[in-house]
C-alpha cells in the first residue's frame, strides 16, 4: 500500500479537527437529552427565532443557565445566559431578536411568563448588569467567535398565563447528535469516494473511526466541555 501523500496527511488532521468540534457537540446534545428528561426543567420559547430551549440552573456548558439560581419569574428579574457558538450554540440567533418581539417562559409551578423585548444593546464583557424589577435578560458573546463584548436583550413583563405543557415535555434537539453523527459519516464517505484512489483508504479508514467514536459519544456521553478546554486555542482562547 502506497504511504500517504503530505496532502493526505493534511486532510486527516483537519477530519480529526472537524472530528474533535463534532465529538464536542455530540457529547453536548447527548448529554443533555439525559439531564432533561426531567420535566420540571423551565423552558424559554422565542418564536421569531425558532428558540424552545430547557434552562438549567447549574453550569452554561449545559445550555441556557439561569442565574442567580433561586429567582423565580414575576417575582424576581431573570437572567439568562448561553453560549453563541459551541456548546450547542443556543443563543447564536439572538442578534436576529427585534424591539417589541415575544420571549415567553414556561416555568413549573408559576406558569407561562410573557415578556416584550424592550431593549437591545452590545457592551464591554466587563459591564456590569442592573437588572429591574421582574423583568428578563437573555445575555450572550459579541460578535460570533469572539468574547470581546456582551449582546443583552432585555424583556418587559407583560402577563402570565397557564403553562404549555407540551412545551416542558418535548425536546427538540432529542435527535441531534444523531444528525451530526451521520452528517459526518455521509459527508466523509462521499469525500472519500471521489478522494484520489492510491491515497483513499487513509481518509477512508479516519471517517470511519471517527465516526464510530461519534456514535460511541451518542450512546455514551461524557461531558462536552472536556473536549473544547482541549481546542480552546482553536477558538482563538475563546
Amino acid at each position: 500500500m502506497k504511504n500517504p501523500s503530505i496532502s493526505t496527511i493534511i486532510i486527516i488532521i483537519c477530519l480529526l479537527i472537524i472530528g474533535l468540534y463534532a465529538m464536542g457537540e455530540v457529547n453536548y446534545f447527548a448529554s443533555k437529552v439525559a439531564a432533561e428528561k426531567n420535566y420540571t426543567s423551565p423552558v424559554i420559547v422565542i418564536p421569531n427565532i425558532g428558540i424552545e430551549e430547557k434552562i438549567n440552573n447549574h453550569s452554561l456548558n449545559q445550555g441556557v443557565l439561569s442565574e442567580p439560581a433561586g429567582n423565580v419569574p414575576i417575582k424576581n428579574s431573570i437572567i439568562l445566559y448561553g453560549h453563541r457558538t459551541l456548546q450547542g450554540s443556543p443563543f447564536l440567533r439572538l442578534n436576529d431578536v427585534s424591539m417589541g418581539d415575544s420571549l415567553v417562559l414556561e416555568w413549573p409551578g408559576v406558569g407561562e411568563v410573557k415578556y416584550t423585548v424592550i431593549n437591545k444593546k452590545v457592551v464591554p464583557a466587563n459591564y456590569q448588569l442592573q437588572p429591574s424589577g421582574n423583568n428578563i435578560y437573555l445575555i450572550t458573546c459579541d460578535p460570533i467567535g469572539s468574547t470581546e463584548n456582551r449582546l443583552i436583550l432585555e424583556g418587559q413583563f407583560q402577563g402570565q398565563g397557564p403553562i404549555n405543557e407540551a412545551i416542558l415535555h418535548n425536546n427538540p434537539q432529542e435527535t441531534n447528535a444523531l444528525m451530526i453523527t451521520a452528517l459526518f459519516l455521509i459527508v466523509g464517505l462521499i469525500f472519500s469516494f471521489f478522494y484520489p484512489k492510491d491515497n483513499r483508504i487513509y481518509i477512508l479508514a479516519t471517517v470511519l473511526i471517527i465516526s464510530a467514536i461519534l456514535f460511541y459519544c451518542c450512546i455514551n456521553p461524557f461531558p462536552s466541555e472536556l473536549i473544547y478546554e482541549k481546542i480552546l486555542f482553536l477558538n482563538g482562547g475563546m
